[in-house]
């Protein structure tokens, strides 16, 4: 598991984003209050009302008189922007959809970082644990890691400020900043503390971890997708074409635990790579127009391919989760998935902040709808709360014999590894006392054919 200094998944789980839809949106639709509003808190209020007016999925907003709440937005006075943005939030909680929401001009930041794939830090992945501040991991090669901090490494103090009382997101937001400033974090380590000075730069986010994994003996390529970021695809392709062509693996585990979605354009890039053919998922707009996305016959790979999901794998994890599993292509492991169905896109407004609104309704290629209900895997196996925190603190764990639900993904897999293994094979004769083979002879292969 390797991405940046927490990243803030809270804005991005369970979204599946529409990746050209992050664009300025400052446009009018509608005459009136909106044409003296410029550089009033007002104007972004209207920029966002009118992108839910054109793009919300329903065209009824959940029975809410959308043009009555865009008088009183427009008749109130703001003391600040902080004002009209709490406004701005109770108006969108009228339409009963958590997903279209407005995000203040950080959280915007902070979500168009992760959705690229790219953020400008020191390359440590956070979390609280036992009100601490703890680093998970550091990316390879980042400022984080060439000052020799280190995973269990806890954060105690950035610029001078104790994190004590700090969330993760805050400690995160101390942390980045622009590329080639300097950020001071000290770190304890055994009850030692030590202050370095780093200088932050452009990271690029791993959202694929890979390798071989040995089970029994089979040898499988263990692959962990952890967000559908700008980057995932180029990633995934480099993991599988790895594990397939130079490390020779005979089947593979793809684990979508907790990856909370990303990008809709991710998930259908990455489903292509493991499909050769089929649907992948059908999007329905507020109009009634639907779009069916298929595979396009460039599959990277046909070995057997086993998907680890969870009650954490949502939205983009479940387009391909579902793509892989009504398509006969993939064995699903592990326990219900989250639930979420539905498809936003995401609009920066002229001030800094963004709107993230749901523009479409999607179901699997077999048409399920699967709001709320997830999808059920193959083979349930739930983890027990010990498990969960074993694997929770030691993420080296993660596909491993000690990873129960990776375990069970390897044994589902083992039938279909040995038909290929005899597939594989030659046809071998059992001479009896030295006798050749009658020619002519029709000899039945493993695999049915006859030679």
């Amino acid at each position: 598991m390797k991405y940046s200094e927490n990243l803030s998944r809270a804005f991005v789980s369970s979204l599946a984003i529409a990746a050209t839809a992050v664009i300025p949106t400052v446009a009018t639709v509608m005459s009136g209050p909106a044409e003296a509003l410029q550089d009033s808190p007002k104007s972004v209020l209207d920029e966002a009302w009118q992108i839910v007016y054109r793009e919300y999925v329903d065209g009824s907003f959940n029975r809410t008189d959308w043009i009555a709440v865009r008088q009183s937005l427009l008749s109130q006075d703001y003391s600040s922007p902080q004002a009209a943005y709490r406004e701005l939030r109770r108006a969108l909680q009228q339409l009963n959809d958590p997903y279209t929401r407005f995000l203040d001009p950080d959280q915007y930041t902070e979500l168009t970082e992760q959705t690229s794939g790219e953020i400008s830090g020191v390359g440590m992945q956070l979390r609280r644990e036992e009100g601490s501040i703890v680093v998970v991991e550091t990316i390879a090669g980042s400022p984080a890691a060439q000052a020799d901090i280190r995973s269990g490494d806890r954060v105690i103090m950035v610029d001078g400020r104790s994190t004590e009382q700090l969330s993760v997101e805050s400690v995160s937001q101390l942390i980045r900043g622009e590329q080639g400033s300097q950020v001071t974090i000290t770190v304890e380590r055994e009850g030692a503390s030590e202050t370095v000075v780093l200088t932050r730069a452009q990271l690029e986010v791993a959202a694929v971890d890979y390798e071989v994994r040995q089970q029994g003996d089979i040898r499988v390529g263990y692959i962990r997708l952890s967000e559908f970021s700008a980057h995932a695809a180029e990633q995934m392709q480099v993991a599988i074409e790895q594990l397939d062509t130079q490390d020779n693996v005979e089947a593979f585990v793809l684990d979508l635990r907790n990856n909370p979605g990303g990008l809709l354009n991710a998930s259908i890039d990455i489903s292509r790579m493991w499909l050769p053919r089929g649907p992948i998922v059908r999007t329905v707009d507020r109009d009634g127009h639907d779009d069916e996305i298929s595979a396009n016959r460039t599959a990277l790979t046909d070995l057997p391919l086993a998907v680890l999901v969870n009650g954490q794998s949502a939205s983009s994890s479940e387009i391909l989760t579902g793509a892989l599993r009504d398509n006969d292509r993939a064995v699903v492991v592990g326990s219900t998935t989250f639930g979420k169905a539905l498809v936003q896109s995401l609009h920066g407004l002229s001030d800094g902040s963004g709107i993230a609104v749901t523009v479409a309704h999607y179901y699997t290629p077999n048409g399920t709808d699967i709001s709320s209900k997830g999808i059920s895997p193959d083979v349930h196996i739930e983890l027990t709360r010990n498990q969960q925190q074993e694997l929770l603190q030691n993420p080296d764990l993660l596909g491993t014999s000690a990873d129960p639900q990776f375990v069970e993904a390897v044994s589902a897999l083992e039938d279909t590894i040995l038909a290929r293994r005899q597939q594989a094979s030659p046809a071998v004769t059992n001479l009896q006392s030295g006798s050749p083979p009658q020619l002519g002879r029709s000899l039945v292969l493993p695999n049915g054919s006859s030679q």
